[in-house]
């Protein structure tokens, strides 16, 4: 019998873990939160939101993880990522594999600590917030998850199809020959509305229906294509849509369209809190550094400029170390670049 389990089980990890459980496959939730262990355990698995569930889970914390996982599903922060995979490395089946659903472009780490041969990529088109022990929030309309999955050299298909069936479990999974592309697509999303939702403390909806933070909006993600497309990634589409088309821009006419489509686009997902501002709320650290970081090191890489997502950088790192406050008025610091 195939073992499975999900380290990092916060908010996206809490969700997931209740509908694969729901659907009468075993999972273990792994997390350190003692109290959100406790929770789950006592109380199971409660999601609000777009739906309302309660399941009920096995939840851990990492010391009492024991004996060996066909699947390990990776829902970290990226901040620990070579300690935590080396943990997770004893925990994992000779023939298993981790398959990280993190922000950014984790899988070379992973594969440097666990081979190739067991490392998967896969990006979440969803998004939900952690209440309180045990509670989570789901953020996105139910007929809008989806994850778009990948795998590295040397994973057999019997490998692919385990962690397919599993994570349909809860929604549609769309298999990605391009999985740079697909995490490239995903950065994009990220870096825009995580980063600016996160300078301004409002959700993915607050960006993409304010006059001034959509000027901000198109410019970042402008250049994300533009450092993407000199690393040498061609974007996937982000649920059928082809991302690069609908808002790359050269002149001000595609610009002023691009602009006015951005609402529609996030009308789904409007209700997401992007996971940096949660952390920041929480006094805890961020990956700014894993996603509108990565856009800035790869344009400096390749010598094409990021003045958005440099700003984006500095405002959320002074958010983080108490300098600044996530407020709506932080607009204004990014008045010289518009």
């Amino acid at each position: 019998m195939k073992r499975y389990a999900i380290y990092g089980a916060g908010s996206l990890g809490t969700v997931l873990g209740a509908y694969i459980t729901k659907k009468g496959v075993d999972i273990d939730l792994v997390n350190r939160n003692r109290a959100h262990v406790d929770a789950l355990n006592e109380n199971g698995a409660t999601i609000t939101g777009s739906v309302e569930l309660n399941v009920p889970v096995k939840a851990i914390l990492p010391d009492q993880m024991e004996g060996k996982y066909d699947v390990i599903l990776l829902m970290t922060k990226q901040l620990f990522n070579r300690e935590v995979v080396t943990f997770l490395r004893d925990y994992l089946a000779y023939d298993g594999v981790i398959v990280t659903l993190q922000n950014g472009l984790p899988e070379p780490i992973i594969a440097e600590i666990v081979g190739e041969n067991r490392t998967m990529g896969c990006t979440v088109e969803w998004g939900a917030t952690l209440k309180s022990p045990g509670v989570c929030e789901l953020t996105s309309d139910p007929q809008s998850l989806y994850f778009h999955m990948g795998k590295m050299k040397g994973i057999t298909q019997e490998q692919f199809k385990t962690v397919k069936e599993l994570l349909e479990l809860m929604c549609p999974v769309h298999e990605e020959d391009n999985l740079i592309g697909a995490r490239w697509s995903k950065l994009l999303i990220n870096a825009t509305f995580s980063g600016l939702g996160t300078v301004i403390g409002g959700t993915f909806g607050d960006v993409a229906n304010n006059k001034e933070t959509k000027k901000l909006a198109i410019r970042c993600i402008k250049e994300v294509i533009d450092v993407g497309r000199a690393a040498g990634a061609t974007f996937t589409p982000v649920q059928g849509k082809d991302i690069t088309k609908l808002f790359y821009y050269k002149n001000a006419i595609k610009r002023a369209i691009g602009t006015l489509i951005i609402p529609i686009a996030m009308k789904k997902h409007a209700l997401i809190e992007p996971s940096m501002l949660q952390d920041i709320k929480k006094g805890k650290p961020c990956e700014i550094e894993a996603i509108n970081g990565v856009v800035c090191e790869w344009g400096k890489r390749y010598d094409i400029p990021t003045p958005i997502n440099d700003r984006i950088v500095e405002v959320i790192k002074k958010e983080q170390s108490g300098e600044l406050t996530p407020k709506y008025e932080n607009i204004q610091l990014f008045s010289d670049l518009i």
